[in-house]
């Protein structure tokens, strides 16, 4: 690019960044416009249309709640369980999720002080931690151990039976 061609350039960018002038006016003007245009009265036939229309929608709802899904066949449901008093959320991480602190969230129990969720998982070894309150990172006290990982710390370890196992 030539010398002439870069000023060129770099003239046009300071024209573009330079605030262009509006009217102070301009927004009280257009607000009082529009507060001028009579409203059009929605049409009765429009009315009626719009809550079949909603009223179509909640029946659809309501009737394609499928019930419980089974797990397939090779999976199995694995509850996992954290006794976590004054916990704010609780989520279960682990190789079975990529380790993410928001996929598998805990529902916390009626008693306040228990945290559960259920996973379904193909038969296998699975380590896994719960995380309190976004930060705090638990092995799981009812769980075997492993070592510790890259992280320095513990995790837990879940085994999944199968067939083969």
């Amino acid at each position: 690019m030539s010398e002439p061609e870069r000023d060129l350039i770099e003239r046009v960018i300071q024209e573009l960044q330079r605030p262009a002038p509006v009217d102070s006016q301009l927004g009280e003007r257009v607000m009082a416009r529009v507060l001028l245009q009579p409203r059009r009265p929605r049409s009765r036939r429009i009315a009626l249309i719009t809550t079949l229309c909603a009223a179509a929608g909640v029946a659809a709802l309501l009737l394609a709640r499928p019930g419980p899904v089974p797990p397939p066949v090779d999976h199995r449901a694995v509850q996992f369980s954290l006794d976590a008093p004054g916990a704010s959320t609780v989520t279960v991480v682990g190789d079975f999720n990529d380790w993410n602190t928001t996929t598998t969230p805990l529902s916390r129990a009626r008693s306040g002080n228990s945290w559960k969720v259920t996973v379904l998982l193909p038969p296998g070894r699975y380590n896994y931690a719960f995380v309190v309150n976004g930060t705090k990172w638990v092995p799981d006290p009812i769980a075997p151990r492993t070592t510790a990982d890259d992280f320095g710390a513990p995790n837990s370890v879940v085994t999944v039976g199968g067939a083969e196992l």
